[in-house]
């Protein structure tokens, strides 16, 4: 493998110290103890920098310990299917910040972003993201180049699906909007394309990081300023890689449902929170059923079909 390279920085303002970060982080220090590795931020809030608007996004790296989830078979369920997802806030001022975080373990993580073939952690973690505490330096590192990581497994896996050859930003936009069928999303169509263009200088410079690491594979060429990309993938890769984003897209779907089952016992107020995510981001109102609130493992499959038939999520 060719030499570490630095992990590129996020476009835009970091909310490093803002009043609201260190509030969460000292929360989920005293939730977590000596057991949190690493707290990384992502989603919009990182994008905005304003952690008081929307709920923060947060992936929390732990030591995998009782205290981590004190039950039993949703700790088993953390290790069948990573990661847990919870939900905290806390005041800062006369304001509250409102977090939801996914717990798992570091180890877990440096999987999941390698070797996983569903999208779900090299997806996301190909995208610009920000270490915001970690236990050690040494962490640290292993985060940024997990991350680096997250982008070659993205890029290895997309372009046999995509142009020969084009800007990096259509790359980009192609390899995500690949990576967001996998899952059940309630943003609309564009949302690859949106991400790609406001990260543009960062994707630009995860590129070039990680064109050593895909030689043979990726060529780049910057002409009057503009960064285009040449791939070189075997014909028979590319014949296999409709099947296997076809297969994610299976896996994936199934699997988005099966998280959400699993954060109804995790995330307080999980229901509520599922309505206000799907209403928010598909523009249609969306109203959780008594029943459903009295017996959401019976009844909220025929909620999900319903919500699916109206096009709330695809």
């Amino acid at each position: 493998m060719s030499d570490p390279v630095p992990y590129p920085a996020p476009d835009g303002p970091m909310p490093d110290t803002s009043p609201a970060l260190r509030a969460l982080v000292a929360a989920l220090e005293q939730r977590f103890g000596d057991g949190v590795q690493g707290i990384v931020l992502y989603g919009s809030c990182l994008r905005s920098a304003d952690l008081l608007e929307g709920l923060v996004d947060l992936y929390v790296l732990v030591e995998p310990t009782p205290r981590a989830e004190p039950r039993l078979w949703l700790r088993l369920a953390g290790r069948l299917l990573p990661p847990n997802v919870y939900y905290i806030e806390t005041p800062v001022g006369d304001r509250t910040v409102r977090c939801k975080y996914a717990v798992l373990s570091l180890a877990q993580f440096e999987r999941g972003t390698a070797r996983w073939f569903q999208s779900y952690l090299w997806g996301r973690f190909a995208q610009p993201v920000k270490v915001v505490w970690s236990a050690s330096p040494a962490i640290a590192a292993r985060l940024e180049a997990a991350f680096l990581q997250s982008g070659e497994t993205l890029l290895r896996r997309a372009l046999p699906a995509l142009p020969p050859e084009g800007h990096v930003t259509d790359l980009w936009q192609g390899a995500l909007r690949l990576s967001y069928a996998t899952e059940l999303r309630a943003e609309k169509p564009g949302r690859a394309s949106e991400l790609a263009g406001h990260g543009q200088g960062f994707f630009a410079a995860m590129t070039r990081a990680l064109e050593p690491r895909l030689e043979g594979m990726l060529r780049l060429s910057d002409e009057d300023g503009v960064l285009s990309y040449h791939a070189t993938v075997p014909a028979r890769a590319r014949r296999l890689a409709p099947a296997l984003w076809a297969l994610r897209r299976v896996q994936g779907k199934t699997l988005s449902v099966v998280r959400l089952i699993k954060g109804l016992f995790t995330f307080q107020g999980g229901l509520d929170y599922i309505a206000w995510k799907l209403s928010r981001h598909s523009g249609q109102m969306v109203e959780i059923p008594d029943k459903v609130r009295r017996r959401p493992l019976l009844h909220i499959w025929g909620l999900f079909w319903q919500l699916y038939r109206r096009g709330v999520f695809r």
